[in-house]
Order: C-alpha cells, then structure tokens, then sequence
C-alpha cells in the first residue's frame, strides 16, 4: 500500500516543484474559484428572482419597446421590438465611440506636439488647454457644449443655410442624404480596389525606400487612387446619386440627413477631453526619443518635419501606444453619459427605457455589461495587435 502512495506523491511533488507547472496549477485553481463565486452569485439572484415572482428571461427582448429614438440607423418606431431597440443603441455607441476615438487622436497628436513647440505662446495655449480640460468632469464638458449649442446656434426659422442644400440649427445639423442608384456599387468597387492598392503600394514603396533609398510620393499616389479614379467612374456613371434635400415645413425641417444636437455635443465633449490625456501621452513620447536620434537626421540633411513623421514619430509611438489604449477604453464608456443629455446609446435604451418598462434590471444590466466588456476587448485586442506589429524586431 505505502509502495503505490509514494510513487503518486512522488509525481504530485515534481509537479508542484516545477515552477511552470506550479503557475499553471494555480492558475486553473484561481479559475474554477472565480468560475464558482460567479456561479454561486448567479445562483443565488435567480433563486431571489423567483421567489419574488420574476424569474430569469429574455423573452422580454420579444416586447413592443413603445418608445421612440431619435437618432437611428436601421429601420426602428415605437412598435418594434427591445431587442431592436438595443440594436439601435449599440449602433449609436459605437459610433460616437469611433467618431470619438478617430477626433480625440488627432486633436491629441496635434496638442501634443504644439506643446513641445519652441514659440512659448502656441506650447502655453496648449497647457492651459490641456489642464483645464483634465480636472474637469468629463460630465461638466457634455452638459456645457450641449447648452452652448441648443442656446447658441439659431432655431430651425432662422437656420444658417450653405448654398440651401445644408442647413445648422439647434436642432441638429440637416444635410442632402444620397440616394443610391445601382450604377453607385461600381463606384464603391473601385473605391474598395483604390484603398486595398494604396495599402499595398505603401508596404511596396517603403520596401523600395529601404533597398535603395528612393523616396515614391505615397501621399500623392494614395490621393489619386482613392480619390481620383472612383471620381472618374463617378461622372463617367452619369452621376449615379441622387440628392434629398432638406425642406423646412412647419417648424422644423423634413427629409434629407439629420446629425443630432446630442450626438454633436457628446462626440465634441468626449474629444476634447480624450485629447487633453492623449495629448500629454504624445508629448511624453516624443521626449522619451533620444534628441541624438534628431540630431542624427539634421546632420543627414533631413527637414524637420520628415524628421518628426520618419525618425521621431515610429520610436515615440512604442511609447504612446499602450498608454493610448487606455484612453480609447475611457472614451468609449464615458460614452455611457450620453444619458444626461438624451443621445439614446445603449445604456439609454435597454439600460434605461427598458429596463423601467419591464422592471428586468437583472437581464438589462447584464447585456449592457456583456456588451461594454466586448467592445473594451476588441479595442484592446486592435490595439495590442497593432503594439506588436510596431515593436522593435531584435536579431
């Protein structure tokens, strides 16, 4: 008996010896703990749920939602269902977070670098800037560009017209909406072609750069491919789109496209803020440069502004990066407080609207927390595939 025990412990004590199978057994351990505390907290708020009647269901994505949404993308009234509704809300999360990520990059680049600029009035601007936007609430920035625009800009009577195709007012931004006719899709095609060449004659034109030093004008290649050949086809077509224009009937205009007040101030709001981090981000990756490296190009006859996109920009960005995957994270759940001011995100509709109809705050919450945790993941996921793919490549 002692003789089949010891060779058992024998094995279990090399393999808890070993420091790798060691970190991995406590691993799977740490798991199946969380796995069963979440479990037995599910369990438990079912259990809850049912003694009072409600149970644990979907079915109420099923429902009618009665209620309207403002701003939509897909087909959506009052009839339609929740879970529509909530289709509708992550479409309008997600694009305010892009259109939020894709504004506060620039602002925050462009900030960055004005901050390390030798005229000492631009690099105060910048600071100012950048320290007044950090220590106030993101929330106090929302709520102040939203009453500067419904306060500010004129109503729908007295709108600021551009050539009676655009027209602004405190009610959102309406412009001529395209109507698609069947030729369009050759268009589009040759745009998707234009945009897959200019990727390809990038890596090409750099591999070329490398080998022989010869520098191609990407820049105004890419304009001609993705802007200049789909132009061509476009009045070669015959113009294959059509134009709504916007009419004011009554006391506010119909047809065309329409951009929201709340959607404006919420993507202003949220850049700006995002930029002031990214902009101290960047400027703290362009100092972690060595200033040999600047000298080094100066001495080769380099401008400056092709030293700062070739030399200095590619090593700083391993230094932005990370920490910028943080900001675009907190940009899109700032996102949630699209509430305060009735942009209808996700948290709005089935967080919000919903959840009060049909009193399932469990199941509501937990879609809207599933549904925060997947965007963050395939943000951070974009981001670290793209910190890999710019990494030092040591031999």
């Amino acid at each position: 008996m002692s003789e089949a025990v010891t060779p058992q412990r024998n094995v279990v004590s090399r393999l808890w010896n070993d420091k790798e199978t060691r970190s991995v057994i406590i691993q799977i351990i740490a798991i199946v703990l969380i796995l069963g505390f979440f479990a037995y907290i599910i369990r438990n708020a079912m259990i809850n749920l049912e003694a009072i009647g409600k149970g644990f269901s979907f079915k109420f994505l099923t429902q009618a939602s009665s209620y309207d949404i403002n701003q939509h993308f897909i087909e959506y009234n009052s009839r339609s269902s929740h879970f529509r509704a909530m289709l509708v809300g992550i479409l309008n999360t997600i694009l305010v977070a892009f259109c939020g990520i894709v504004l506060a990059t620039i602002l925050g680049f462009f900030l960055g670098v004005l901050r390390l600029s030798k005229n000492w009035l631009t690099s105060k601007l910048a600071y100012v800037y950048i320290e007044y936007v950090r220590n106030v609430p993101v929330l106090l920035h929302i709520l102040l560009v939203y009453g500067l625009i419904v306060h500010s800009l004129p109503v729908p009577k007295q709108a600021w017209g551009l050539a009676d195709t655009a027209f602004l007012t405190n009610r959102g931004l309406f412009s001529p909406k395209p109507l698609y006719e069947p030729l369009f899709w050759v268009v589009f095609a040759l745009f998707v072609a234009a945009v897959i060449f200019s990727l390809w004659f990038r890596r090409y034109a750099q591999k070329v750069q490398d080998d022989t030093g010869y520098h191609y004008p990407v820049f105004w290649i890419t304009v001609g491919a993705v802007i200049g050949l789909p132009g061509i086809a476009y009045f070669l077509l015959g113009s294959p789109i059509t134009w709504e224009i916007p009419e004011l009937k009554g006391f506010n205009y119909k047809g065309g496209m329409v951009i929201r007040p709340e959607f404006i101030a919420l993507w202003i709001a949220l850049s700006g803020y995002t930029a002031a981090s990214i902009g101290e981000i960047v400027r703290s990756g362009i100092i972690a440069v060595n200033y040999g490296q600047t000298e080094a190009a100066a001495a080769l006859g380099i401008s400056r502004e092709r030293t700062l996109n070739l030399v200095v920009i590619p090593q700083a960005l391993r230094v932005i990066v990370p920490p910028l995957t943080s900001q675009y994270l907190n940009l899109t759940k700032n996102s949630s407080l699209a509430i305060a001011i009735g942009y209808m995100d996700i948290v709005a509709t089935i967080g919000g609207i919903s959840l009060n109809q049909t009193g399932r705050e469990m199941e509501c919450m937990s879609i809207v927390l599933i549904l925060y945790l997947i965007l963050s993941l395939l943000i951070s996921a974009a981001m670290n595939w793209y910190n890999r793919s710019i990494k030092l490549v040591e031999r």
